[in-house]
């Protein structure tokens, strides 16, 4: 174990000053332009100040420059400027100062000077999500969205791969079943696809309820936090017909992380700490939990179950419409929760009776919420990330074979704007075919279930299915746009704040000071990119950056205007297909937030196949233009960046990591607007190596 960091050193035995060495660790959710600038900002604070500094940079593209052990084990302190969970087990008995990126950016000298009386990280602290900001930082996302965050991005492999393989297995070697749904014969090989794709569903819960507890209270929390998911998820442990679903293992993951926090503070004997962290604490927080859920929880949860099966027993008779809005709602509250199944069960117990019509207004509403979701991602494609994009195909695949499960990761993620949406959506689809009399044999639902001729009044069956499906989708990117407008609003009060990340960006190189008088050390980017001819730089801009997409006077007065301009200016090189189409993306871009990086800087980007290569286009004004930066300032030297979807390997990632660095140094910036024209200015961007 490292030891302590005391006081900064003030002397060695030659009588000079001992030098002092810090490192750093700088890291943004979705990108590297902040994360870059950041550490950049950083390492030229500790450059001025003769301190030696390495910083780790962490992003999509990975880690880079990584702290090794002897790196840690020589530093006086690590200063960590991240809006993502960064692990600090490492830095244990090291001085740690854990704030927003936005901090490594407008205040890197403050924090050189925190961080020498910083705290000293224990064993199984608070990982950086719990960090502070301090003054004068962005809008940080909250621990418990963080945590959420990390939940759902574990959980969602468990959810695609679970529900592909059932979908497959039930498609490919199910049959209508009166008695049974669809059913899959024993011994098959299907049967066996469908038994690992069940593995995955039923692990999907604990690992959402375990990382949500991990990325609160660390590694000591995964355990508690995955065993209280499984029991939340296990009806069967505290009388239930059916478990709590997703919503009890968000429940169970809280509880869990913030639990292992309380018990972390108790005093203990120092022979004690060491198994803390390995058995003490896994195994009291587990215990609590657990017993907490099954006895206290779960009674309430069972309680519920028992009466809305009562409840909707009442109401057979009732307005057809009515109970099919109702019944539609509670089937897309939970996506296999107790409220789900509850609704689920009611409508397959009564096929026995003869009684169809509850169990058609049923099996309509079960693939509204994937069908949903995954059209949502298709509409309004700038609000999803990559990942949710991918997540949504999935989910329109699932929802064609009745699984419902296949919107829990956007439910998870935004449980505010998706659940009322499914609910919507899930209630119309419901008294739609509750008024047409739709009738479903078997206890499933979904087209599959039309499509093997177990359902009566197919045309109204699918009416039903595609209106759900639009309204849950149309309320969707409704709810969760005016979210994000919110979310933007809220961010640009006051102090500015760091806006989301470029989308185009990962990590990238790491930032190495040795010391006063020191030059900036830049890793080489991977790769190279024959230059045309024309191509005066000799840099990483090489290939994608020329004479022909570099303009020494912008003529725009607006951001709208710039953007066309640039696009204009791509297209010269023969790589843009349609301009329009660039515009519109770049302009959707700016939309989630500005591109304005500050220090009169801007940086537009568009993926999308309105081209057909990666290019780059550089452009300065002279008047500047409002791009609503971090620092108020107004954008003076503007580069546009455009890439295909289909983009292959990450060149293009690491040339606005490159870039983003670069522009922090004013004399780079000063030389860039000296430039007297296209040649002079690919001269300096040459110098991007």
């Amino acid at each position: 174990m490292t030891s302590p960091a005391g006081p900064p050193p003030t002397g060695g035995g030659s009588g000079e000053q001992q030098r002092l060495k810090l490192l750093a660790v700088t890291a943004c959710p979705t990108g590297i332009a902040h994360t870059y600038m950041a550490a950049e900002k950083l390492a030229q604070a500790a450059e001025s100040r003769g301190i030696d500094m390495k910083v780790e940079t962490q992003g999509s593209i990975g880690a880079e420059n990584i702290l090794d052990d002897n790196d840690v084990n020589t530093a006086d302190g690590i200063i960590v400027a991240a809006d993502k969970d960064v692990d600090l087990s490492r830095f244990v008995g090291k001085r740690v100062l854990t704030v927003g990126v936005a901090e490594g950016i407008h205040h890197p000298e403050e924090l050189i000077e925190r961080v020498r009386s910083a705290p000293v990280h224990q064993p199984g602290g608070v990982p950086a999500a719990g960090g502070q900001a301090g003054t004068g930082g962005g809008k940080e996302r909250s621990v418990a969205y963080k945590a959420l965050m990390n939940g759902v991005s574990y959980m969602i492999p468990f959810v695609v791969v679970g529900g592909l393989l059932i979908a497959i297995s039930l498609s490919l070697g199910g049959h209508t079943d009166p008695s049974g749904g669809l059913v899959i014969p024993k011994d098959s090989f299907w049967m066996d696809v469908n038994n690992i794709g069940v593995i995955g569903f039923t692990l999907m819960v604990p690992i959402l309820s375990g990382y949500i507890a991990y990325a609160i209270a660390d590694r000591p929390a995964l355990v508690p936090g995955m065993i209280g998911g499984w029991i939340a998820n296990t009806g069967a442990l505290y009388d239930s017909k059916a478990g709590a679903g997703f919503i009890g293992a968000i429940v169970t993951g809280f509880l869990a992380g913030y639990l292992v926090l309380w018990i972390k503070k108790v005093k203990v004997p120092k022979f004690v700490q060491p198994i803390m962290p390995i058995i003490v604490i896994p195994i009291v927080a587990t215990t609590a939990l657990g017993l907490f859920f099954i006895y206290v929880i779960g009674k309430p949860i069972s309680w519920v179950f028992e009466h809305l099966t009562d409840w909707l027993s009442g109401m057979t008779g009732t307005s057809a419409i009515l109970l099919g809005a109702i019944l539609g709602l509670m089937i897309a509250f939970d996506m296999g929760g107790p409220v789900n199944k509850t609704a689920f069960l009611f409508g397959a117990g009564l096929i026995a009776t003869g009684n169809q019509t509850v169990m058609g207004m049923c099996a309509a509403a079960i693939p509204v919420m994937p069908l949903g979701q995954g059209l949502a991602t298709l509409i309004r494609k700038r609000l999803y990330t990559e990942q949710e994009r991918e997540t949504g195909l999935a989910s329109l695949f699932m929802g064609c074979f009745g699984i419902s499960e296949g919107a829990i990761p956007f439910a998870a993620a935004r449980p505010a704007q998706v659940i009322p949406a499914n609910m919507l959506g899930g209630a119309v689809a419901g008294a739609i075919a509750g008024v047409a009399g739709v009738e479903d044999a078997v206890p499933h639902g979904g087209p599959i279930v039309a499509v093997l001729g177990a359902v009566s009044g197919v045309p109204m069956f699918f009416v039903a299915v595609a209106i759900g499906t639009a309204v849950t989708a149309l309320t969707t990117v409704t709810l969760v746009d005016i979210g994000e407008r919110r979310r933007r609003g809220e961010a640009v009060v006051g102090v500015p704040a760091v806006g989301p990340e470029p989308v185009l960006v990962g990590a990238g190189a790491g930032v190495v000071v040795p010391g006063a008088g020191a030059v900036v050390a830049q890793k080489a980017v991977r790769g190279s990119v024959a230059a045309p001819a024309e191509n005066a730089t000799a840099g990483i801009l090489s290939g994608y950056l020329t004479e022909r997409t570099v303009k020494v006077g912008l003529d725009a007065r607006d951001k709208e205007a710039a953007v066309r301009e640039l696009a204009g200016l791509l297209a010269l090189s023969g790589a843009v297909a349609d301009v329009d189409e660039l515009v519109a993306t770049a302009l959707r871009r700016e939309e989630q937030g500005t591109t304005g990086l500050g220090e009169e800087i801007a940086i537009p980007h568009a993926k999308t196949d309105a081209v057909t290569a990666p290019v780059v286009g550089f452009a300065r004004s002279a008047e500047g233009i409002e791009w609503g930066s971090l620092d108020g300032t107004r954008a003076r030297l503007v580069f546009m960046i455009a890439v295909p979807e289909a983009a292959a390997g990450d060149e293009h990632l690491r040339i606005l990591a490159l870039l983003s660095r670069k522009l922090t140094d004013a004399g780079f910036r000063e030389r860039l607007t000296a430039a007297p024209d296209e040649r002079g200015i690919l001269e300096v961007l040459g110098e991007i190596r």
